[in-house]
């Protein structure tokens, strides 16, 4: 990998590794089908370059295991743990405690919330501004509803599809 290349998560599966690395700010996945069929770790030009868009701010969250590491996301956003828990819709003690945090139910809710502010935070200005707008803003189609308080009904699939329709030039 080039000195400008930064491995961010890597996974050994069984027959194969895979590996998402962040080269010129350009995220992208190595596997390591790539590299044994080629006997060595290649630089980024040559690897199998997927960008991934709209996930390096999730990834940027993200501990060596794949979980969204809490404390990080917590001074990431300037919020306190009882806030964050509050604006994904989780109990406050489950940000607390360990075995907790990294259960699947708060995993997927904190990457559902994360997914959605990436995807607002280039027209937002910002993660900021992207994370105003997704504890305030109401949406239109959604009766007046705040992207929040759907996250927290468990209708984060709704919010990414209203959110690709406006992309598409769609109406609210």
């Amino acid at each position: 990998m080039p000195m400008a290349c930064k491995r961010i998560w890597w996974k050994n599966l069984p027959r194969y590794w895979l590996s998402i690395a962040v080269c010129n700010s350009m995220p992208y996945i190595m596997c390591g089908k790539c590299v044994s069929r080629y006997g060595k770790v290649m630089i980024m030009a040559e690897a199998v370059k997927m960008p991934i868009q709209n996930e390096s701010l999730v990834l940027s969250y993200m501990d060596r295991a794949g979980r969204i590491t809490i404390s990080r996301l917590a001074d990431g956003f300037g919020m306190s743990k009882t806030q964050l828990a509050e604006t994904a819709g989780l109990a406050r003690e489950t940000l607390y405690r360990a075995e907790r945090s990294s259960a699947p139910k708060t995993q997927g809710r904190l990457r559902e919330m994360l997914e959605i502010i990436s995807r607002v935070s280039e027209w937002a200005g910002g993660k900021e501004q992207a994370m105003a707008w997704y504890r305030a803003q109401p949406l239109p189609a959604f009766g007046g509803r705040t992207a929040e308080s759907l996250v927290k009904e468990g209708k984060a699939a709704a919010v990414r599809d209203y959110l690709d329709h406006m992309a598409l030039g769609g109406f609210a």
